[in-house]
């Protein structure tokens, strides 16, 4: 005989896997706080929870440490975007575009991006990118 989880129940264990993941992951990232790649992974986790704030806070520590990663500050710009900071968020998308980021396709999916989509400023990263 197979269980079958209720959408709600998968839900809920989801829920406690990514929040023991970030548990971990905030652990990791005190004992080692240059571990980029705990703190990149921790920041999507708190994302995922709903933790935005706190995962914003993540972003910015990771554009502190790795000032040059265009990808840090890709996903600096989306945490923005989730909290409704579209200038900022600008800001941290163009200099990402500027320090090599070149994936135009997946900013026009990413969802985290929607408040963007109708700005010249987006539109013209875009362009840019298209060339």
């Amino acid at each position: 005989m197979r269980l079958s989880l209720t959408q709600s129940s998968e839900r809920r264990l989801e829920e406690a896997g990514l929040e023991f993941l970030a548990q971990f992951l905030g652990i990791e990232s005190r004992r080692h706080p240059k571990n980029l790649e705990a703190l990149a992974e921790l920041g999507h986790a708190l994302t995922r929870l709903g933790r935005i704030g706190e995962g914003l806070e993540v972003d910015r520590r990771l554009v502190r440490l790795a000032p040059d990663n265009s990808t840090v500050h890709y996903n600096l710009a989306c945490s923005l975007c989730l909290l409704d900071r579209p200038l900022e968020a600008l800001d941290a998308l163009e200099r990402s575009v500027e320090l090599g980021y070149d994936d135009a396709g997946h900013l026009l999916a990413d969802e985290d991006l929607q408040i963007l989509r109708e700005d010249p400023r987006f539109r013209a990263v875009i362009r840019k990118l298209s060339v």
